[in-house]
């Protein structure tokens, strides 16, 4: 029952930020506002982690499962995208090396600004 009520309040957020994704004129989607509106919850203690713990474990434990679908369309798709294979493949390594720079520098200054203190 621990993991459904988790899993429900999760959800919760979930559709809040798909609410706030139709009534909102931004182009954010909806699952961003969710998680944000999430991590504000936790950060102002209006939610406990102990309450979404666990199922927030087993969601990023089974995350890798929900890319299987993306990765079948780009196998279907395959003779319309093999030409920008190369433009595709620049791009995702440049992202990913931006998003693990900006991430770095935004961990390390947590913790500067933590006190060096961290879980």
């Amino acid at each position: 029952m621990k993991y459904l009520s988790q899993f429900l309040m999760i959800l919760g957020f979930s559709l809040v930020g798909e609410a706030l994704q139709r009534l909102v004129p931004l182009p954010i989607p909806a699952s961003v506002y969710g998680i944000v509106l999430l991590f504000a919850a936790l950060c102002v203690g209006l939610v406990k982690l102990e309450q979404v713990k666990e199922a927030g474990g087993f969601l990023t434990s089974i995350l890798p499962i929900l890319f299987v679908s993306p990765a079948v369309g780009i196998l279907e798709n395959w003779a319309l995208i093999r030409g920008a294979v190369l433009p595709i493949f620049l791009l995702v390594a440049a992202s990913t090396a931006l998003t693990f720079g900006i991430s770095g520098r935004a961990v390390q200054w947590l913790l500067k600004k933590g006190g060096g203190k961290h879980d």
